[in-house]
C-alpha cells in the first residue's frame, strides 16, 4: 500500500523555467551592448542629424546587428507579455486572444522596425 502525501500537482502555463530565464538574460545583454555601440556612435561621431543617423545605420554590420536586437527585443517581450497573460488572465479564451493580439503586434513593429532599418 503506498501514501500519498499531498496532491499531485499538473503545470500548465508558465512551465518554461529555465529556458525563458535564460533567453531573457541573453536578450537583454545583446540590447545593452547594441545600445552602448550606438551611443559610442553618437558620441564620438560629431554633429548629430538625420545624415549621422543614415550614415551609422548605412553600415551592413550595423543593419545586421540592428536586426538581431530587433528580433531579440520582440523575443523578450513576448516571453514578458506571455507570462503576464499566462499568469493574471485565467478564462482561457481571453488569454489566447491577448496572446494571439499580443504577437501579431510584435511581429507586425518588428516588422515595421526592418522595414524602416533597410530603407535608410
Amino acid at each position: 500500500m503506498s501514501t500519498n502525501y499531498g496532491s499531485k500537482r499538473i503545470v500548465v502555463g508558465a512551465h518554461y523555467g529555465m529556458r525563458d530565464w535564460l533567453s531573457q538574460r541573453v536578450t537583454a545583454v545583446l540590447m545593452a551592448l547594441f545600445t552602448i555601440v550606438l551611443l559610442v556612435q553618437v558620441v564620438f561621431g560629431g554633429p548629430l542629424g538625420y545624415d549621422r543617423w543614415a550614415r551609422i545605420f548605412s553600415a551592413q554590420w550595423m543593419k545586421v546587428l540592428t536586426f538581431v536586437v530587433i528580433v531579440s527585443l520582440a523575443w523578450h517581450a513576448w516571453v514578458g507579455i506571455r507570462d503576464i497573460w499566462m499568469d493574471y488572465i485565467k478564462p482561457v479564451g481571453l488569454r489566447l486572444a491577448l496572446q494571439v493580439g499580443s504577437i501579431v503586434w510584435l511581429a507586425g513593429c518588428a516588422g515595421w522596425a526592418v522595414q524602416v532599418l533597410w530603407r535608410l
